[in-house]
């Protein structure tokens, strides 16, 4: 083997190391994005989020006033044995919202709107109200029906 066929042999070896994995990675089927895990996943319809009361990441909703956000809704503890789900993306431009027990309100951080407990707009900028869903309670579990 001559000085050149070596160099060739390297300078292809190194390129086949550096572009293989990509070139085989593009042949594998992704399974997408962890629902778990995204942000952006919305529930299909006549699908139905169950929500466990007795589990410790679901326990602040056995409390009036609790709330939580699962799968981009927000379910708070109504205080009266009853549960509201809303989505919790701000109709204004997409920040997340949160519920002020105090106020027994749901408020935007970003610019300022407020919704009221049924979705309703209170205060703008937000242009429409918040999307509620269907909660019903058996036992210890909440079911949220989209």
């Amino acid at each position: 083997m001559n000085r050149r066929d070596l160099v060739q042999k390297i300078v292809v070896g190194g390129a086949v190391l550096v572009f293989a994995p990509s070139i085989l990675k593009s042949c594998t089927k992704d399974p997408g994005p962890d629902p778990a895990t995204n942000p952006d996943k919305k529930p299909s319809p006549g699908s139905k989020i169950n929500l466990d009361l007795t589990l410790a990441e679901n326990s602040i909703l056995n409390s009036a006033g609790g709330s939580l956000v699962v799968q981009n809704i927000l379910v708070v503890n109504k205080g009266d044995g009853s549960f509201a789900a809303l989505s919790s993306i701000c109709t204004h431009q997409g920040c997340t919202v949160g519920y002020d027990s105090g106020a027994s309100d749901i408020k935007c951080p970003c610019h300022g709107s407020v919704y009221a407990i049924t979705g309703s707009v209170i205060n703008g900028p937000a242009p429409t109200a918040l999307k509620s869903y269907p909660v019903s309670k058996t036992g210890d579990v909440l079911t949220i029906s989209f």
